[in-house]
């Protein structure tokens, strides 16, 4: 039996493939679960279509993505936090703050695109990736501060 993938299938293929699966395989789980439509013409022909609208939309989103990444060219975000023995924060900044930071200055940016492997608990520094699209990541400057304790 021959299938069009509407959705990526680990291990079968990715979106808008023609595959060929075993007959129980495509009636009893692709077709019920909506990953797959049979391949007649007609939906070959929808499938093409398809395609070209998202390879479009790709390159749109691209081109976004990286006039965005141009404007973060020279941006620096500082927070200024609290410390205690050997310069250590009381408490951390995370993703969510960077984003907050950001969207105070005008860029809205997702906390999840931020890509912070863990908090920051430590004064300084740091550079920190910001993948705005699947292709396109840019670094931001993250300065952290001890609070005055004026």
């Amino acid at each position: 039996m021959e299938v069009i993938l509407k959705e990526d299938v680990p291990k079968l293929g990715s979106r808008g493939d023609v595959v060929r699966v075993a007959e129980g395989y495509g009636r009893n789980f692709l077709l019920p679960k909506k990953l797959a439509i049979e391949a007649t013409l007609t939906n070959k022909a929808v499938i093409e279509q398809m395609k070209a609208a998202s390879v479009r939309r790709f390159a749109k989103e691209r081109a976004g993505a990286e006039a965005l990444a141009k404007q973060f060219d020279g941006v620096e975000v500082s927070f200024h936090r609290r410390t205690g023995e050997k310069d250590q924060l009381f408490g951390s900044v995370t993703s969510g703050d960077i984003a907050d930071a950001l969207a105070k200055k005008g860029f809205n940016v997702d906390r999840r695109k931020v890509q912070l492997h863990e908090p920051i608990k430590t004064l300084g520094e740091f550079t920190v990736p910001i993948k705005l699209h699947r292709d396109v990541t840019t670094h931001l400057k993250v300065v952290i501060e001890k609070e005055s304790t004026e």
